[in-house]
């Protein structure tokens, strides 16, 4: 699995990151994580407001933090 963190730094993006590593750790999940700060990295996935989370290359949440259980769902569905 392939994750990835869109954000340029700002503590909703650090605490996006930390929740994300924290749910995979405690579940097990095989992933790569990285955090993309570039924003023209950024812009290749039509983000307009970070934080945002890509998981397989597919945006699933942007704009947010979302919660541990639907980040969650987002990796083990």
């Amino acid at each position: 699995m392939e994750i990835k963190i869109l954000g340029t730094g700002c503590p909703k993006c650090r605490t996006l990151e930390e929740i994300t590593r924290k749910v995979v750790r405690d579940n097990a999940i095989d992933a790569n994580i990285s955090k993309i700060e570039d924003i023209v990295e950024i812009m290749k996935f039509n983000i307009m407001t970070t934080p945002a989370l890509v998981v397989n290359g597919k945006v699933v949440a942007k704009g947010r933090i979302p919660s541990v259980d639907e980040i969650k769902k987002f990796l083990i569905t």
